[in-house]
């Protein structure tokens, strides 16, 4: 039976093995990333913010394009057509008309130009509306972007934790390694059983599958990090020694973070210029009724003169300059349910603007929480690891000195390689949860 288990055992070992010493001899291009250039790659790899790029362009044209209405409005026109003989039917419709002669060439040349002085402030509101959206364009484009570089963040941050925990595996199990050899010496010597030496080879082999694992996970990660900023697959990305700044970060209260999200938040800025065009709709819809006025001047040849009496076979010239103004009479009653239904989308949008402040102080208060509880979970996890460090001594030596159960020893490992993994974990968290303060605050 134990025969059995030693083959079984060797199999498994060689079928773990087999893909971890594959996973080592191959050997993609390496490159080594900081935070900094993978936000820069992934902003201009990134075909949603590339969008918005173009959309806030397009909106900066259109505030362009609405200033250009204040300039004067001139037009040039032709005409030119061949005239029939004037018939007059002096015996009614039914018999033949005299046929009075006329000139049978009319054309018309001119020209005209008008300079808008007033039109219930349309214009202006035209530009501070274009202006306006292309601000909010931009606050899109600044959400969008800070949303990539959380998404960048997260994934940069998996390959660090994952790469941390590749490390204190591949020490884990060298000491397993070692431990083991420890254990055949002790059966040879006839102190421990055969079960100590089969339950230390299996538990290098599950290290040794969890090693596998790890690995296959920091592909993964590669992989959707090459993605974002536009990598080949193959590209093995090392994170920057540096890479986790906690420590330097210096701690601010939750009041002062509040405070910086009401100032800087994307989304709080995007509501409120929301609003902003409610408004500035409601102000246009209430302008319908105001006057407009404006200068205008024409100036035209014509031929023949037959516009004033007594006509003239010849060509002639003619101008005019003036003030034009008019009052549209039926937007009194017909603007009445437009202005209403302008006042409710405001009112409606003041409302939502609200909701998004309430939004943006709890997403801080979460993010806040979560950082400084992370922050507390790096000290716990250290202190966990000089504990299961001392408790692993302590065991390590009793079981030796024939003390204790191997039992004992494996969990007490078990307990040491958790906290050193923990340890890592709460380090990635507390960063990512620091990151997640930043783009709740708009500061990302």
């Amino acid at each position: 039976m134990s025969s059995i288990s030693i083959k079984w055992l060797t199999g498994m070992m060689l079928a773990v093995l087999l893909p971890w010493k594959t996973a080592i001899s191959q050997n993609p291009e390496q490159r080594t990333l900081t935070l900094p250039e993978v936000w820069k790659q992934a902003e201009v790899y990134n075909k949603q913010l590339q969008m918005q790029y173009l959309r806030v362009q397009g909106m900066d044209q259109k505030v362009k394009a609405a200033k250009d209405e204040r300039l004067p409005e001139i037009k040039a026109d032709g005409l030119y057509a061949r005239v029939s003989n004037l018939a007059i039917y002096e015996d009614g419709l039914f018999n033949a008309p005299s046929q009075f002669p006329v000139v049978h060439e009319f054309y018309k040349i001119g020209a005209d130009a008008y300079l808008n002085l007033y039109n219930g402030g349309k214009t202006t509101r035209e530009i501070t509306v274009r202006q306006t959206e292309s601000e909010l364009a931009r606050e899109q484009r600044n959400l969008t972007a800070t949303e990539i570089r959380y998404k960048a963040a997260a994934h940069y941050l998996d390959i660090y934790r994952y790469r941390t925990y590749e490390k204190v595996m591949l020490q884990d199990i060298a000491e397993r390694e070692k431990e083991l050899e420890e254990i055949r010496q002790l059966l040879q010597h006839g102190v421990v059983l055969k079960t100590d030496v089969l339950r230390a080879e299996l538990k290098l082999s599950k290290q040794k599958m969890s090693l596998l694992e790890i690995r296959n996970s920091i592909k993964i990660a590669n992989q959707r990090l090459n993605i974002m900023i536009g990598q080949p697959d193959s590209t093995d990305n090392q994170i920057a020694a540096d890479s986790l700044a906690i420590a330097h970060i210096p701690m601010r209260s939750y009041e002062e973070y509040l405070a910086d999200a009401y100032e800087h938040s994307f989304a709080f800025k995007i509501s409120g210029k929301e609003t902003a065009l409610s408004e500035l709709k409601l102000k246009e819809v209430k302008s319908a009724t105001l006057p407009k006025v404006g200068l205008y001047a024409e100036y035209a040849y014509t031929y023949p003169q037959i516009a004033f009496f007594p006509y003239a076979i010849s060509l002639y010239g003619l101008g005019q300059v003036g003030v034009k103004a008019g009052l549209p009479i039926s937007a009194f009653y017909q603007n009445k349910h437009k202005k209403e239904e302008a006042r409710i989308n405001l009112e409606r949008q003041e409302i939502e603007h609200a909701d998004t402040r309430d939004q943006v102080r709890q997403e801080v208060r979460a993010a806040y929480l979560r950082y400084t509880e992370a922050l507390t979970r790096i000290e716990v996890a250290r202190t966990n690891i000089e504990q299961a460090r001392e408790n692993f001594r302590i065991v390590n030596n009793t079981y030796f000195n024939q003390l204790s159960l191997l039992t004992d020893l494996l969990d007490a490992e078990t307990q040491l390689l958790q906290s050193r993994f923990d340890l890592t974990n709460a380090e990635v968290t507390a960063q990512l949860q620091y990151y997640q303060l930043l783009k709740a605050t708009g500061n990302l």
